[in-house]
Parts: structure tokens; sequence; C-alpha cells
């Protein structure tokens, strides 16, 4: 089984290697699928409830999903072959005849029909070499019946003109019809305009090619599904005469873009109407318009760098506009959508240098966004009210350059009341520069509006602003910036000596720092990561032990010692195998499980108490060595999944191990033993 699928794998591979452009990989690629029911049979995938059809590629395939619309697996001949009675698959070739009788063996019959009444038939079934774009049945069936009757009156003479638009005068395969190009077609000259997208799918302005590369003896026949229609302006000059675009207009013209949707180009614009514009708050939208940088932004954000007809677009996909971010276009059934939404309401109005989709809502990129604006994300929503509560909003929507520590709902734990420390608090959110996270670097320091000074931590997993740590991508605005955080921030407000004094759960430790000689050590400038026993921890010893133990300066240090590690790791910095070297003693693995940081198995009751020289984890048990055998094993043990972030050590340099601690436990021992002998 695995080497068929093996063969198959590299079958379809190398078939697709060798194909010539996009339409062949997907033409071969369904031949691929469709050669079990036979030579020369295609296999198709049909939206459901609908007459639509498309050559498949790998990713539809095993999606079995076109704009999210479920499909079905058709099969039919491929183009060029027919079935014979009692045979399987599609065997023998279809007999080439002229381009009239063409039009009949491909279902194209009311092309034929109009061709007989607008007295084509002759010079179709004449000597030549001619590319007929047929509009299939369905096509004309869906034309409004004004602009039918109006083709087949006046003596035939428009629907003849509409007819030789949809012809060019020489023999072009679908391998012909590269992506960008035009040809003369033999109405006037007037050019048909070509698009081969990367995912198969050919256009001719902007009707699809549903049934290609259908020879004939004097050409060739592409049916298509719908009928085309001249073009002779470009986009600019679309928006210049339509009413509905009179605000985009204007705008365009603020902006200094017009010139350009007047010259040669591939674009698409997703055209805001006046309708639009109207729905955006006037304050912002008069900010915008008063902003040349602002709304150059805006419109180009509009605007795509290659032109993107509607029936090219089978699934999302990102896509870059002129103004240099990205804009996720997919699609919904038979609509386009805009970063999710379906707010195109016209499409496909096609300029000589471009084409235009028109929509309902106006797309705001972040740059052209106040600080209050960028927060409007509903996953920031509590920190951004607190910030108005805190009197903030005049930085938020003002043109200061600063960046913003947004922590997200779930980092704010029951309700929040404005106080003076929380309004403190909030305005140590908002650094005094715009700042990129790509541009920020281990040992930082950033100032806040309070005039705090708060560090930067990278670690290999993540990227820390003290306790805080980076959740999403930047949101970058015309004057500052947003940094979603996991956390509310908890800036260092003294060392971690200071901490623990402030703290009542640290009593018997801090007694016992004294005891050892270590307040010095965690008084002074350094980094330090601290697994703070709690008095609690202190408390599951044996009195005596623990008596014993705190008058023993030199042995409690060298169990103090193993709880305090050099370097300064927030819990965001732990990942599945994170190591610490304590001061005294084997490593310290760590671990997270559930949202809680382990330490050699030792859950960490309260993380992150942030000081100036480090930082307190809380714990809730002395911290012993694991054994040997479980070294390779993690911190927070067997019992569940790691989480899945990159393995990380703390760059730390050695220290001098000894074996007091060991000695303290392994003497602990032997009493234990004896007493219950």
């Amino acid at each position: 089984m695995k080497v068929c699928v093996l063969v198959l794998g590299l079958s379809l591979v190398l078939t697709l290697c060798l194909a010539r452009s996009p339409y062949q990989a997907v033409l071969q690629h369904s031949r691929i699928r469709g050669r079990q029911q036979g030579p020369n049979v295609c296999a198709m995938q049909q939206i459901k409830g609908t007459n639509k059809k498309y050559f498949t590629n790998c990713k539809q395939w095993y999606h079995r999903k076109i704009c999210g619309q479920p499909t079905m697996i058709t099969y039919e001949c491929c183009p060029g072959y027919e079935k014979i009675p009692g045979e399987k698959g599609c065997p023998a070739a279809l007999p080439l005849v002229n381009i009239y009788n063409t039009l009949g063996v491909v279902g194209a019959t009311t092309t034929q029909m109009y061709t007989d009444r607008a007295r084509l038939r002759d010079e179709i079934e004449g000597p030549g070499s001619f590319t007929f774009f047929a509009p299939s049945n369905e096509a004309w069936a869906a034309l409004p019946a004004e602009i039918l009757d109006a083709l087949v009156s006046n003596v035939n003479i428009e629907l003849l003109n509409a007819l030789h638009y949809h012809m060019v005068n020489r023999r072009l395969t679908s391998e012909d019809l590269k992506h960008g190009s035009s040809f003369p077609s033999m109405y006037q000259d007037s050019h048909v305009h070509i698009h081969h997208y990367s995912n198969g799918i050919v256009t001719v302005n902007c009707a699809r090619l549903i049934k290609p590369d259908q020879h004939a003896t004097n050409g060739i026949v592409h049916v298509v599904d719908r009928v085309i229609t001249a073009v002779s302006n470009e986009v600019q000059a679309i928006i210049d005469v339509d009413d509905d675009l009179e605000t985009l207009r204007t705008a365009l013209a603020a902006a200094g873009l017009t010139t350009m949707l007047e010259n040669e180009g591939q674009y698409t614009i997703f055209a805001p109407t006046n309708d639009a514009f109207e729905k955006i708050p006037q304050e912002t939208l008069n900010r915008i318009l008063g902003d040349p940088v602002a709304l150059r932004d805006l419109l180009n954000y509009h605007i795509l760098k290659h032109m993107q007809c509607a029936e090219s677009i089978v699934s999302g996909a990102p896509m870059e506009t002129l103004q240099g971010t990205m804009l996720e276009v997919g699609c919904d059934g038979d609509q386009i959508t805009l970063n999710g939404k379906t707010i195109i309401t016209k499409k496909d109005q096609l300029g000589t240098n471009g084409v235009i989709h028109y929509i309902s809502e106006l797309l705001i990129p972040d740059s052209a966004k106040t600080l209050m604006e960028l927060a409007g994300d509903s996953s920031v929503s509590k920190a951004t009210q607190l910030f108005v509560e805190a009197g903030l909003t005049s930085h938020l929507t003002g043109s200061e350059a600063l960046t913003m520590l947004a922590p997200l709902n779930d980092a704010f734990k029951g309700s929040v009341t404005m106080t003076p420390d929380m309004r403190k608090l909030m305005t140590n959110h908002i650094l005094k520069e715009q700042l990129s996270s790509k541009a920020l670097y281990h040992g930082q320091e950033l100032e806040t509006l309070g005039g705090l000074k708060l560090r930067v931590f990278v670690y290999r997993n993540n990227l820390c602003i003290e306790n805080a740590c980076i959740a999403a991508h930047d949101k970058t605005g015309r004057f500052a910036s947003m940094f979603t955080v996991d956390k509310v921030l908890t800036p260092p407000m003294g060392t971690v000596m200071d901490v623990l004094k402030s703290d009542d759960r640290f009593s018997t430790l801090v007694g016992a720092i004294q005891t050892a000689g270590m307040t010095e050590l965690l008084n002074q400038q350094g980094a330090l990561t601290l697994f703070a026993p709690t008095n609690d921890a202190f408390n599951t010893l044996p009195q005596a032990e623990l008596s014993r133990l705190l008058r023993r300066p030199q042995e409690l240090s060298g169990v103090l010692r193993f709880h305090l590690g050099q370097g300064l790791l927030v819990s965001g910095g732990v990942g599945s195998h994170t190591r610490v070297t304590p001061l005294q003693g084997d490593k310290l693995e760590l671990g997270m499980r559930n949202y809680t940081v382990y330490v050699n198995k030792i859950p960490v009751v309260d993380a992150d108490m942030m000081a100036t020289n480090g930082v307190v984890h809380a714990v809730g048990s002395i911290i012993k060595p694991l054994p040997p055998k479980l070294d390779k094993e993690q911190a927070d043990g067997p019992a569940a999944a790691p989480r899945t972030e990159a393995s990380f050590r703390v760059d730390t340099r050695s220290f001098r191990d000894d074996d007091l601690f060991q000695k303290v436990l392994k003497s602990r021992s032997s009493r234990t033993m004896q007493k219950s002998q």
C-alpha cells in the first residue's frame, strides 16, 4: 500500500513538474485523479447545488471545498476526447471540425445560434485561424433582457460587433494566454485582456474559461462563463464618471493618486462607495482626510499590486496592497470577502489598467489609526476602558510617538476599579516612544509616561517587558504602536529583599536569609531568579529539623542558594525543557503545565514578583534535587503533555558546587529513619 502511494505521489510530482502553465498543471492533476475511470478522464470538482465545475488541484482535492462551499467529484472527458459506447473512459479523440460546428460539439449552442443570426457563420466555417471566446448558454441567459434585446435588434449589427469582440484573428491556446497579456479583437482591434492565475484559472476580461482548448480546423474555441464587453477606459475614468464614487474621487485627488490610476498598470481597486465613507465617525474621517500621510495609506490599502478578477478567487489568501501590508482576500460562495467580511456590492468593473470591485465599508489600515482606534479590538477592551478611566484619552487619540502595552482581557482577574494606584499602573503601560517589537533587545530599558524604566527580556520562546510577554503581532498606528501582552504589568518596586520583606508569606524566609548572611546578595545589583519558599513551605519540615537548620548558617546558605539562580527568568520564558543553574547544587529543571510553572516538580504558587535586581517566584515546598533517573524527564513530570515552546536554557555562568545541601538532606533522612525504627 505504501509503495502504491509513493509511486502515485512521484508520478503526480513528475507530471506536474512537466506542466507548462498553471492551467496545464491543474488539468494534468485532474487527469491523474480521473485515470482510474479510464483513459483521458478528468476529475472535476462541482460546487454542490450549482453547475460550476473546476479542474482540481491538490489542495481542493483534499479539502473538497471551493469558496467555502462543499464540492462533489464528477468525471468527464478531458478536453479533446469523447466516449465510445461499451468502452471505458474516453478513448477517442474528437474529430476536428470548423469553429461553427465545434460550438455545437462543446455545448455553446446559443452562441452558435447567434452566429447564424449575425451572419457570422460563413466566416467561422471558412478559411482562417481564429480564437473564439464563446459564452456558454448560461452566460447568455444571465444577460439582462434589455441588454440582450439591444444586441439582437438594430439589424444584427450590434450582435455581430459583440461576437467579433469575442474573437481574435489568430489561434491562441491556453499556453499562449499569458498572465497580463492582451490581444486585439476582431471588433475595431479593441483588446481583450487575459489573466492566467497561479491556481490554474484563466480569464478573459474577467470571464472564466470553463472549457479551454477546444480545437477546430480553423482555430480554437474557449468556452467562457459570461458575455464580455469592450474595455476602453482606464480605472480612473470609471471612477470619474460614477456618482457613487464621488467621495473616493475627491480623496484620490487629494492624495495625489489620480495620475497613477490613469497610467498603465494591473491594479485591483476595492472602491468604497459614498455610503461606505459616511459610515465612519465624522471626527475620524475628518482626521484622516486632513492628514496626507494617513489618507494615502488609507487609499493604498484599498489597492492591490496586481489584477484580481472575482472568478480567480477560490479560497482565502493574503494579498499585498500598495500600502505595504496584507489584505485577506477570499470568497464565501459567490461573494468575495475582505478580511472575512462580505462587503463587495459590485464586481469586475474592468478598465484597461485594472479592475474595480465596489465595497460597502471603508477599510482603515492600522497605519492610519490612533492608539484608541488600534485598541478597538475586543480582546483588549478591558484595558482600553481602564486607560480611558485613568484619564489617558488624550494620549490615545493624539499625535505623540508612544507605545501602549495592552493586556488581554483574561489578564484582569475579577472586576477592576479605578484607584490612584491603578491610574499610576495604567500610566506605566504607555511607553514614551513608538517602538517595534522586532527592534527590542535583551537588557534594553524603556521609559514609561509614569517615569519608570522597564526592562526587556528576550527568551528563545518569548519576548517580555518585565513580567508581561507579547501575545500578538504589533499594531503600528499613524503615530503610535500597540503591543498586546499576556499579563498586567507589575513594575519592579524594590530589590528582591524588599519584595520578600513586603510580603508576610515570606517572613520565615527573610529570617533565614538574614541568618545565612545573604541579605547583601539579595540587595545588590544583578539579575537573580529566586524560587522563594513560603512560610507554609518551611512549616512542612519537622519543627526540630527546621530549628536545627536555622541554627546552622552554612548549611542554611546551601539550601537557600539552591533556590536562587543567576539570570532573570520570568514565567513567560519557561519552555518545555528550561534549566536554571542555581548558585549552589545541581541544575533546576523547569516546565509549564496548565499555565503553572513547575521547578523540580514543585509548583510555583505565585509567579513574577518583579524586583529591580531579579524576580521572585513563590513555591509551597522546599525544592529538592531531582533523582538522577529523572534528570531527563521534564520538571513538571510525565503526567501531562508539555507545551510546545522551543527548548530554552538560561544564559548563566557556573558557580562552585559543593555537597553541603546533599549532606543536610542525607542527615535529615537518616534521623527520620532512626525515629521510625
